[in-house]
């Protein structure tokens, strides 16, 4: 990092902070968390000042987009399909009551998954079990942003309709 760099977020690191606690709600110790990675996504070079928007505006920016990142993955992991995906990649497994309810939700959701076209269950799947940002899904799949969004949003509501579906046949 630059020393320029460095005596820029130095300078701004009160308000930076402002605007943190601001985008996460209130929340200090997110916002620590939120401005620290902001801070490593400059210190690891994953975002660079290029002079299209003033400096402020720029580290503002990535704040911003850092905080709703960590705010998108709080939500996931709240999630049902977070719980189901944090399940199966620790390791760990439902006790053995309830292993039959956890195998047939897990059917459930790859099945309705199976349902969708295929691109709305591509990018469903980088973002939900991939843990990618939209644009980033965009670039995996070699199309703009502005379809993958469109993709996400019928993806999700098709299966809001599928499992809705599902869970009315039950019963």
């Amino acid at each position: 990092m630059d020393k320029e760099l460095a005596t820029n977020l130095e300078t701004l690191h009160p308000a930076a902070f402002g605007w943190a606690l601001h985008c996460c709600g209130g929340d200090v110790s997110r916002a620590e968390d939120v401005l620290q990675n902001a801070y490593l996504k400059v210190a690891q070079e994953r975002v660079n000042f290029e002079g299209r928007a003033t400096f402020k505006t720029w580290w503002f920016g990535v704040i911003r987009f850092t905080a709703h990142e960590e705010h998108r993955r709080v939500r996931f992991r709240e999630s049902l399909l977070g719980r189901l995906f944090s399940t199966l990649t620790e390791g760990t497994h439902p006790p053995p009551s309830r292993n039959l309810e956890f195998n047939e939700r897990n059917a459930e959701l790859r099945a309705a998954l199976a349902q969708l076209p295929a691109r709305q269950a591509e990018v469903l799947h980088l973002v939900f079990y991939q843990d990618l940002t939209l644009a980033e899904a965009a670039a995996v799949m070699r199309v703009t942003v502005g379809s993958t969004r469109q993709h996400y949003e019928r993806g999700k509501a098709r299966m809001r309709e599928l499992l809705k579906n599902e869970l009315y046949h039950e019963t």
